[in-house]
């Protein structure tokens, strides 16, 4: 598996998002870019997106701007997802497992689209 840099550079070496994917089936999810369809797919974590997803019912959430992380814990391979608003905190979710490739993900949440930092 690639490492997160490079799936982020090879990432951010496109020429941006030129649609939106659907990735669940079920009724509010939200959509993705081509961005983020590249990170999901390159590191196998569409469970992230439906991670972030499940928590939109959540009415603490501002449904205009939320700001994803996922942080790997190397040592013992889990992690944390937090969700915020702009920088306030909401939601902590414990992964005890992941094969996410170490390092830190940020994503955002604007408005039903899952978007990279760069696609904003």
């Amino acid at each position: 598996m690639k490492s997160i840099q490079e799936i982020f550079d090879s990432i951010n070496n496109s020429t941006g998002t030129e649609s939106y994917h659907k990735f669940s089936p079920i009724p509010g999810f939200p959509v993705i870019t081509d961005g983020v369809l590249a990170l999901a797919e390159a590191a196998d974590c569409y469970w992230l997106l439906a991670v972030i997803g499940s928590y939109q019912s959540n009415s603490k959430l501002d449904k205009a701007f939320q700001v994803w992380t996922l942080n790997v814990n190397t040592e013992n391979n889990s992690a944390v997802v937090q969700g915020y608003n702009d920088t306030t905190l909401i939601v902590t979710q414990k992964i005890p497992y992941t094969d996410f490739p170490p390092g830190e993900v940020k994503l955002y949440l604007i408005d039903g689209v899952i978007l990279l930092p760069s696609e904003y």
